[in-house]
């Protein structure tokens, strides 16, 4: 199951990435867990939920003072759930919360210094659901930290030249890394970092010289990429869609467009080995009157529209191997909920054709010529 990532654009680039994500609430990259912070007010506490079972249910972590609004969470696939806090303004401290009985255990791992203007952000869940990152983000450097599964608490794993923004995972280990990149004035280019050489950067979209080009979803099953860019209409943003790995040009569908809505992908289909045009993509639609889910595959010549169930947490959800869409759900009766959407069937031919446009050849990090392996310590 593939779970929602962090998305950027050109309006905010500079901000903290994680401002995309669905408000507080995290998933597991298998679907198994998720985090977020319940309560109001001044009483905020993690709450972690279960998923992968019969029925969906909420477990409440508090400690014997309330998080802060701005604590960021992470849950694992064990079931414990990272919390980073930031204290003393510049210093962020990482735990792990657990359930022991009626109480809460905490697990301290450590803490990192974000000097100046630095601002620090949890990466999405890595595939592996064993180890934690976070990104240091400054005016020109970029850090990437193991803050947990690592043998000696918080660990340094990379620097990157130029100011960073979204994260992506290519692969299934947890070793390769998308970043949106901007180096000083230029445009916003999405390369590729391998954490098993000490943060090497290669390229991975560079659709035209001047366009910003940003990297949304990787499906490292079938390769599909979905993409951010202005490279077909310079100065405004299309969603279009690659393959990692093929020198075949980005397309944007012309479906994907809508007038008055910001159409953005969170969720793919896993399981389609190599076969990228029939993975099932789910997209967040947000207009002034609200958020609602679309469905669509590369393949497919238009994007079905629909309704999402009441109290989404929008922009949050997954999809089975199997083909179906299931989106997280709270309200006052149901505070834990799991629906699962029935998509409609592929258009037949009476359907308008789409229309594709096609720059230049995108040309991904050849992910082959760097054999996975497995980063942790032995033991």
């Amino acid at each position: 199951m593939t779970a929602c990532a962090i998305e950027t654009t050109a309006e905010d680039d500079d901000r903290d990435p994680r401002a995309a994500w669905p408000a507080g609430f995290t998933m597991t990259a298998n679907g198994a867990y998720a985090a977020r912070l319940a309560g109001a007010g001044d009483a905020l506490y993690v709450e972690r939920w279960t998923l992968d079972g019969p029925e969906p249910y909420a477990v409440p972590l508090p400690l014997g003072q309330p998080e802060e609004p701005g604590a960021q969470l992470l849950p694992l696939a064990d079931g414990r759930v990272l919390v980073a806090r930031r204290v003393d303004g510049r210093r962020h401290t990482f735990s792990l919360l657990y359930p022991t009985g009626p109480a809460t255990g905490e697990l301290p791992l450590g803490s990192v210094e974000a000097p100046g203007s630095e601002h620090l952000v949890l990466l999405p869940p890595s595939p592996d659901g064993i180890c934690a990152y976070a990104m240091c983000v400054g005016p020109g450097t970029t850090t990437l930290w193991l803050v947990a599964g690592g043998a000696f608490g918080p660990e340094r794993v990379a620097e990157v030249r130029g100011r960073c923004t979204g994260g992506v995972w290519l692969d299934r280990t947890g070793r390769m890394l998308a970043l949106d990149r901007r180096l000083d004035d230029g445009p916003v280019k999405a390369v590729a970092v391998d954490l098993e050489r000490g943060g090497e950067v290669t390229p991975l979209l560079q659709i035209t010289e001047g366009s910003d080009d940003r990297l949304l979803l990787a499906d490292p099953d079938s390769g599909l990429l979905l993409i951010r860019s202005d490279a077909p209409s310079p100065g405004h943003d299309r969603l279009g869609w690659g393959v990692l790995g093929s020198l075949l040009p980005v397309r944007f569908p012309e479906c994907l467009r809508l007038d008055d809505a910001a159409v953005t992908p969170f969720a793919v289909q896993p399981g389609q080995v190599l076969m990228p045009e029939s993975c099932a993509v789910a997209l967040r639609i947000d207009a002034a009157g609200g958020s609602w889910v679309g469905a669509w595959q590369p393949a497919s010549r238009r994007m079905a529209q629909l309704a999402a169930p009441r109290g989404w947490l929008a922009g949050a959800g997954l999809w089975t191997a199997g083909g179906e869409l299931r989106l997280p759900y709270a309200t006052a009766e149901v505070p834990c909920g799991l629906a699962g959407l029935e998509v409609p069937p592929e258009p037949g031919p009476a359907e308008p054709v789409v229309v594709v446009e096609e720059p230049r050849v995108c040309r991904p990090v050849p992910l082959q010529q760097a054999p996975l392996t497995d980063r942790r310590p032995a033991g």
